[in-house]
């Protein structure tokens, strides 16, 4: 038997445990392929399309080649300016509009409601459920000139008013920018709606309880509780509503004149009229930069980036 003083003899290192293959770790990356296959092929692919479409030179007949004559933009934006301004103008009223209607009815689906919530909810997608271009059409109706809005209007003394601010045209409310600016404040009202209710729904009932607690008034409440945890719901509204409003043609083309065209309008025409691709493609990267450059100030200016 070995002595006291005899070392214990060595014992061998054990072999480090081989941990189990993780199975299915690219599973995700699967998952994701589809959608990303579908960005690069339908949104991607035609953008560097009418890039290249931009810069080219040429006509229909003899054929276009890439030049890169960015002259294209220069010439595009000093011709159309009154266009996009127009849009933006448009497209702005009508998103304050939408605010300021689907505010009440935002807050009034997700506090006051009851058990009245689902059918108010399925009201105001209801407008999904029949063509855009149907809907634009019916404003035609509802704004003819010897209908009941338009003689309410006149009794009321509405449009001596928006004669003034050069909104209408003497007694008519079609072919005027009030005309385009209602009928994109309807179509794009359910996608502040929407946005807003989702964010007020997460607001904590017991967060008003406390403020009234502290003594506060219903109007404090709402300007210190309410309003600005609803804020990513108002700027993903504003959003939703301002981006397609912006680039939209549909409503200026039936409900105004060629006093009223959008720069949609104008490319569409380029496009589908005129065949100047060039130009064409060149307005509406002009307007796609325009967007994102005010959404992006929008966005830092709002201070939020949690987007419902």
């Amino acid at each position: 038997m070995p002595t006291l003083a005899e070392a214990p003899p060595r014992l061998a290192p054990p072999e480090p445990a081989k941990l189990p293959r993780k199975r299915g770790r690219f599973t995700p990356y699967w998952l994701l392929l589809p959608g990303i296959l579908w960005l690069i092929v339908f949104f991607a692919l035609p953008m560097v399309y009418q890039a290249s479409t931009s810069v080219q030179t040429g006509s229909l007949e003899q054929g276009y080649k890439v030049t890169w004559h960015f002259a294209t933009y220069w010439h595009a934006l000093a011709e159309y300016w009154p266009q996009f301004l127009r849009s933006v103008l448009y497209a702005a009223a009508a998103t304050v509009l939408c605010l300021l209607l689907g505010y009440p009815l935002a807050y009034l689906i997700a506090f006051r409601a009851g058990r009245w919530r689902n059918l108010i909810m399925i009201l105001v997608i209801a407008p999904f459920f029949t063509s855009f271009l149907i809907r634009t059409l019916a404003w035609k109706t509802i704004l003819a000139d010897n209908g009941p809005v338009v003689h309410a209007l006149n009794t009321l003394h509405v449009l001596d008013v928006t004669g003034w601010l050069g909104w209408t045209a003497g007694d008519r409310v079609l072919a005027t920018p009030l005309a385009v600016v209602c009928g994109l404040t309807y179509n794009f009202l359910p996608f502040m709606i929407l946005p807003l209710y989702s964010s007020l729904e997460r607001i904590d009932g017991r967060l008003h309880e406390a403020a009234g607690d502290l003594y506060a008034r219903p109007w404090t409440t709402f300007r210190k509780v309410t309003f600005p945890l609803s804020m990513p719901g108002v700027v993903s509204g504003t959003l939703l509503t301002f981006i397609p409003a912006a680039g939209d043609y549909v409503n200026a083309e039936l409900l105004g004149s060629t006093d009223t065209r959008m720069i949609g309008n104008v490319i569409q025409t380029q496009f589908l009229r005129v065949l100047d691709y060039p130009t064409a493609a060149a307005l509406s990267f002009i307007l796609m930069a325009a967007i994102l450059a005010m959404v992006t100030l929008y966005i830092r200016r709002a201070g939020t980036e949690d987007l419902v």
